[in-house]
């Protein structure tokens, strides 16, 4: 049981770092009162930037960093449209999903099947303890700096009068506005970080988890990371342990193919977006209990007067 219980860890892991970098990046954009529907955009357009960039520099931070610098530039068009020119988030949202998969298509053509090189990582010393070496110490160095980022954020948000600053915006940005915060600016900078976020996780799909490119590898999970912001109410540590339970939902379907388990593969491809309807359901049945813990002006405009 421990011999197959580590690698399944591990695996968990893999599977639900991508998720937890995009819900932190859009955490960060609903704390500031704005919400992202085009994650699942960002996302696929981070995938492929990532990938091209990383096939012609033969280098996987290249590969990463174009990925987030692609990530920033739709959200920063997001920004501009939503924060400044006061168009519906959630209709822009969408359209900038669907404008994200158009996109990715086209510039993917070239790559359409094509892979990478797996590698094998390990942190020297603590890779060969009993258990915990295979379950936690194999893990490639962005799955590290998520977790580090979940840190960063938690000290950020609640450790930090920029923190504080956010969250007033978020909260009441007239408010904010009217002791001399620039709100607009304040939201068009907490969206280019949720765009070097969903960049970061659309590049690890394409470069670590599933080291190539092909047309609609994202699969939904950049809609299972707006679920989790919700899922996490809002709190980063919850987004880390939310984002490694929804990964593990996903390998576990593999885990129980890998076992005989006679279930349809269509059923147990589904598992992981069934498992977030189910828990949205169960968390949308408290509705004070969000109300609680949602930004108050989440989705809503701000124009100074």
């Amino acid at each position: 049981m421990e011999s197959s219980l580590a690698p399944l860890i591990a695996a968990s892991i893999n599977a639900g770092t991508p998720l937890m970098l995009a819900a932190l990046g859009l955490l960060i954009n609903e704390k500031s009162g704005v919400i992202n529907l085009g994650a699942e955009g960002m996302m696929l357009i981070g995938a492929v930037i990532g990938f091209a960039a990383t096939v012609h520099s033969g280098s996987v931070p290249v590969g990463f960093a174009a990925a987030a610098c692609a990530g920033m530039l739709l959200a920063g068009f997001f920004a501009l449209l939503t924060v400044w020119l006061g168009t519906n988030q959630y209709a822009t949202g969408l359209a900038l999903t669907m404008f994200g998969a158009g996109v990715s298509t086209y510039i993917g053509r070239p790559y359409e099947g094509s892979s990478l090189p797996g590698g094998k990582f390990a942190i020297p010393g603590l890779q060969d303890l009993p258990f915990v070496g295979t379950a936690l110490f194999k893990q490639h160095p962005m799955a590290y700096l998520a977790m580090l980022l979940c840190v960063l954020v938690i000290v950020f948000l609640y450790r930090s009068r920029a923190g504080l600053v956010l969250r007033a915006v978020g909260e009441s940005p007239a408010s904010a506005h009217a002791l001399g915060y620039g709100v607009r600016s304040i939201r068009t900078y907490a969206l280019l970080f949720g765009g070097l976020c969903c960049g970061l996780a659309g590049a690890y799909m394409s470069l670590v988890y599933t080291p190539l490119w092909s047309q609609g590898m994202v699969a939904g999970r950049g809609w299972i990371a707006l679920a989790l912001t919700t899922f996490a109410t809002w709190r980063p540590a919850r987004v880390l342990i939310g984002a490694y339970l929804f990964g593990g939902v996903t390998i576990i379907t593999f885990y129980l193919q890998g076992q005989g388990v006679a279930m349809s593969p269509e059923l147990l491809a589904m598992a992981p977006y069934l498992a977030t309807i189910i828990v949205l359901v169960l968390i949308s049945r408290n509705a004070n209990w969000i109300k609680l813990n949602m930004p108050a002006s989440l989705g809503k405009n701000f124009r100074p007067s």
